[in-house]
Order: C-alpha cells, then structure tokens, then sequence
C-alpha cells in the first residue's frame, strides 16, 4: 500500500525519470533507435551527434520536467491558481536561461508563439487560441496532483486555467485534461483501469473548452488504445500504435501513445516508460506522460532505486517539497 504522499512523490519522479529516459532517443525515428540502441532498458547518455540533447549525460531531464516543476512552482505562489501572464514571463525567463546554458531543448512551437505574442501586448487570455500541439499535457502533472477529482469539471476548469497562456485550444485542453485526471485518480489512490476511465472523461469535457480546432478526438483515441493494447502483445501493438496513432508533438498522438504504454505495461510504469522510449518521435513526452500517470498509480517504489537517484542528483530536483506544496493545496 502507498501512501497520498508517496502518490503525489510519484507523479513528480515518475514524469521525470520517464522523460530522462526518453531524452536520448527524442526526435529520432523508430528505426534509427532500433539500429543503434536497441531496447531501451536502462538511462542512456545523448548519442553525440543529436540534434537536440548531444553531450546531455544519463538521466538527463528536459522542458518536460523542468517546465512542469515551474509549473508547479506557479500553482504553489498562486494557491491553485495560474496567472497566465506570470506563467507567459516565466516560461520566457526560462527559455533565456536554457539559451545561456547552450542547451537546444527550448519551448516548443505552440508556447514559443504565445509567449512571444503575451510578450508584445497581447492580451494572455488570447495568446493560446492556436496552440495545438502537447506541450499543456507533458507539463500538467502538478495540477492532477493539487485538484481532486471528484469534481471533473472543476479539475478540467483548473487544467483550461493552466493552458490558457499557449495552448487554449479543444484538442490541447482535451490531452493536458486526460493527463490531469488520470494522475489526480491516481494520487487519490485508485487503480489504473479507474484513472484511465476518468481521463477519457476528463478528455470529452476538455474538448468542449477552448477554441475549437479540427484534430482527432482524445478521448476516442484513448479508449481504442485500450482496446488495441487489451487485445494485443506488445510486440505486435506497439507497431500498430505507431502507424495508426502516431507518436509526434500533435497532442492527438502522443498523449494516446501515453496511455497505450501503460495499457501494454500497467504494472509496471519503468516498462512503460521504457517501451515510451523506444517509440520514436517525441519520446521524452510520452514516457513523461506515461511515467507521471503511473507514478501516482504505483508510487516512486515503481521505478528502479538506481535510476530515481541518479535522475534525481543529475539534475538536482526538488521534488518533495514540491509535492508536499501541492498536495496541501489539495
């Protein structure tokens, strides 16, 4: 038995060391990853000739994580609330730093348009109307963890607060929603099968939010998904998720590949994560997704000891204050 705590702890270590194994293979193609990594069993440095992470060392983070936990940061200052003008000068604060470390891991293109437009006197509440891609959900997490579920609409009011600044569209609110829910269920200490069951309605009352834009349906996805997975071993599923999914930005795809993993694994999130990793495609997202979910599912005690601490000193995360901040917003 886990505790809330440990749930809530395990949300935060779960979508970091995901996205830590998903660093080194972010971008690249399915194929590429099969030919030159093989499975992904373990944290892994960036091969040196990455486009983006080269030089990174194991169990890096990066802006999955590190736009999460300012994220977090933000609801804590705010007691629940996101300013999304205070959020829009933060994540541009954030980017200037990335820059100066030398690091090509900056905002993604759907926040880097809104924060430029709040930048320039757009009003913020404006700024997302075409954001579409899955930036809300890969950093959505601490608001799953600081909102119960027992009121969805008022939890996917929270998440349409946290991704008005950049991604204030139908199908983003619809993803980062889904993400939210099944990690606010999983905090509250229900099994997979129940916080997945309250993500795909969290996703139909997301859609309905937000500035309507054409793109499959969430919700829908991730139900067939699970369905697939049910049916299915991963040697043969995992192609067909790839093919007929998708695993790129679009939040339509990634945010069901997320779920897809844990369907194929879901006793085990490190085997989630790491078949995330070897997807292809925007990899360090959908294991982020798939760990922050089955991380407060199962708890840190699901991931392996060695690869929590060395993700943990790598990167000098503060995650237990951060989750106890949360929590008690809770």
């Amino acid at each position: 038995m886990t505790t809330r705590r440990e749930r809530a702890l395990g949300a935060l270590i779960g979508l970091a060391v995901g996205d830590a194994l998903g660093m080194p293979t972010q971008g690249l193609s399915r194929e590429r990853i099969r030919s030159t990594v093989g499975p992904v069993t373990r944290l892994l440095p960036a091969p040196p000739d990455h486009p983006i992470a080269a030089g990174l060392p194991a169990g890096s983070v990066t802006d999955d994580t590190e736009q999460a936990l300012l994220l977090a940061d933000l609801l804590i200052e705010g007691a629940g609330r996101v300013d999304p003008g205070r959020f829009a000068v933060r994540l541009a604060d954030w980017e200037d730093r990335m820059r100066e470390r030398g690091s090509l891991d900056l905002l993604g293109p759907s926040t880097r348009k809104a924060v430029q437009a709040v930048l320039e006197g757009v009003p913020p509440e404006l700024a997302g109307t075409t954001g579409t891609t899955n930036g809300a959900a890969m950093r959505i997490a601490p608001v799953g963890i600081a909102t119960a579920c027992d009121d969805l609409p008022a939890l996917v009011d929270r998440v349409e607060e946290a991704c008005l600044v950049s991604h204030a569209t139908s199908v983003a609110i619809a993803g980062a929603a889904a993400v939210a829910a099944a990690v606010s269920a999983g905090v509250e200490g229900q099994p997979l099968h129940v916080a997945v069951a309250l993500a795909i309605r969290a996703a139909r009352e997301g859609v309905q939010r937000g500035t309507w834009v054409a793109g499959a349906d969430v919700g829908a996805r991730i139900a067939w998904v699970l369905e697939r997975s049910a049916r299915g071993e991963p040697g043969s599923t995992v192609p067909e998720i790839v093919a007929l999914v998708g695993t790129s930005l679009a939040t339509q795809e990634s945010v069901p590949a997320a779920f897809a993993m844990l369907a194929l694994h879901p006793d085990d999130p490190w085997a989630a994560c790491c078949e995330a990793a070897g997807l292809g495609g925007d990899t360090d997202t959908i294991a982020a997704m798939a760990g922050a979910i089955g991380g407060a599912v199962h708890g840190p005690a699901a991931f392996p000891a060695d690869a929590v601490s060395t993700v943990l000193a790598v990167n000098a995360l503060d995650l237990e204050r951060r989750a106890d901040a949360l929590l008690a917003l809770r």
